[in-house]
């Protein structure tokens, strides 16, 4: 299984971006999809997650300003990310997961497969 994360880029605070992770292989429908970030110096946090039966979840810091979705027939997840603030500054990656737990969903931790990640610049 491989990730591939894109749509990242540099902003203005307010601006928007949507994110794409293309997942390979046939089991993708089987998979618990989830969006990291990791800002210089500071921890891989959790951003969002989306699982097979399209149940989501966000973290507080993006609720209310970031989608998750999924496109079964691309083997794609997105993230929209709105009204971006300089504090969203991070690489974000895209972890997949076909056995997760909901209280796992997250933990990096618990994820088998990561992309590679892409910046997100968010300028004040």
């Amino acid at each position: 299984v491989q990730l591939q994360a894109s749509g990242g880029g540099m902003v203005q605070a307010g601006g928007s971006l949507r994110l794409s992770c293309v997942v390979s292989g046939s089991s993708f429908r089987s998979f618990t999809v989830g969006w990291f970030r990791q800002a210089s110096g500071t921890e891989r946090e959790f951003v969002a997650a989306i699982r097979r039966d399209y149940n989501t979840r966000y973290a507080d810091s993006v609720k209310g300003r970031a989608t998750i979705s999924r496109d079964n027939a691309k083997n794609t997840v997105y993230l929209q990310m709105n009204s971006l603030k300089p504090e969203d500054t991070a690489v974000y990656y895209c972890a997949a997961d076909s056995q997760i737990i909901l209280s796992s969903i997250p933990y990096a931790k618990h994820y088998d497969y990561w992309g590679q990640g892409t910046q997100v610049t968010v300028s004040s």
